[in-house]
């Protein structure tokens, strides 16, 4: 199957009882067993679920992986990667990562006995050096949040090949529409489906998809055993959400594309973050491993004013201020007083993370008028 037939029928099978093209949400905890042991394949719905089930396998689908796990939230997924590890591992991350992810590596695993280093990883040579017997996972973020670095996968899978490392990309921003890391050797693709995936903004969830089933088993154990797991309706949400992905996927290409080239010839603005320009570095990474170079832009004032970019953002129309981002509608975030705050300010800094950016998550309007709605704010 190719994906948009992935996308609409992957995992989905018309309901046996009623022939109900939609998978049903089944809105029950428990189910009736003939005999004790002898059931229909469900138990209990924190262990498992049908509507959770169909999901799992179309996720997994879209990712070329064989095993599809859900979560409550892009964070449980991520939880559940972590208490698969031990006291002394080491865990090498990009220093510019989602603020949420930083925070439950060092505000909560940290205290576990897990080290965590941050470092650049758009040169992998200079990820080799950091490297060390206690190393058993690196977490990637491609393109990156909030600063659209360019992360070669298959180039940090080749360091870890060997060393009992595995390689964690958090998929989020690329989606499997646009990359796929586990055919480019990546042990393990993440998703914050709550994002484009769910794409509508009504619905929180994680998702993992991964190959190797002793993992895919304990992963499973810990789904069941901590209880992190979405409900039911949920999943429903974001089944109906994936069917449309490839289509929402490139319009957000495609407007990004003319959001990210206007903000460069304004006058009032500094930098702009986006892959898809000849100049940005690894430029040539991300059309390896991408389709398209996605929905998400950065961008800084000149003169880093914290206050010009509060005023400016209070200015938009239909760029509205919000967490979170990839659903249909177009949102403008502040990363460093939300999505990133809780990342030391000399930290952000250091990985360019300035106090004028602003992240924007570019939706499926009309491209003319987000351009007039980013013209009218800077006028």
């Amino acid at each position: 199957m190719k994906f948009a037939t992935k996308a609409v029928h992957a995992g989905i099978v018309p309901d046996p009882s009623t022939g109900a093209i939609m998978t049903p949400i089944f809105q029950t905890t428990t189910y009736v067993q003939e005999a004790p042991g002898v059931h229909k394949g469900y138990e209990y719905s924190r262990t498992q679920n049908p509507t959770r089930t169909a999901l799992q396998q179309n996720l997994a689908s879209l990712e070329n992986g064989k095993y599809g796990l859900c979560f409550a939230s892009g964070l449980a997924a991520t939880d559940a990667i972590l208490k698969t590890l031990n006291p002394g591992d080491e865990v090498l991350s990009t220093n510019d990562l989602y603020g949420g992810t930083y925070r439950i590596f060092t505000k909560v695993f940290q205290k576990y006995g897990l080290k965590f280093n941050f470092v650049t990883m758009t040169d992998a040579a200079r990820v080799a050096q950091y490297i060390n017997p206690n190393t058993r996972l690196i977490w990637i973020e491609t393109p990156t949040n909030p600063m659209m670095h360019i992360i070669d996968i298959e180039a940090i899978v080749n360091l870890a090949k060997g060393k009992g490392i595995k390689v964690a990309v958090d998929n989020t921003f690329a989606t499997p529409f646009l990359q796929r890391p586990l055919d480019l050797g990546a042990d393990l693709a993440m998703h914050s489906v709550t994002k484009y995936l769910g794409g509508h903004s009504d619905v929180i969830m994680g998702g993992l998809v991964l190959n190797d089933e002793g993992w895919a088993r304990e992963l499973e154990f810990i789904q069941n055993a901590s209880g992190a797991v979405p409900g039911p309706q949920d999943c429903f949400l974001a089944l109906r959400g994936i069917k449309t992905l490839h289509l929402r996927m490139q319009r957000h290409s495609e407007n990004a594309a003319v959001v990210a080239h206007f903000l460069r010839s304004h006058p009032r603005v500094g930098q702009v973050f986006w892959p898809g320009f000849e100049d940005h570095p690894n430029h040539q990474v991300a059309k390896k491993q991408m389709r398209d170079f996605g929905g998400m832009i950065s961008f800084t004032l000149k003169g880093d004013d914290i206050e010009e970019a509060r005023q400016l953002m209070a200015r938009f129309r239909y760029f509205q201020l919000a967490e979170s981002l990839g659903g249909v509608e177009s949102l403008c975030g502040h990363p460093a007083t939300m999505t990133h705050a809780s990342i030391p300010r000399e930290e952000r800094i250091k990985s360019g993370l300035l106090d004028s950016l602003i992240r924007m998550s570019v939706g499926i309007e009309d491209a003319e008028d987000l351009v007039e709605d980013l013209r009218q704010a800077l006028a």
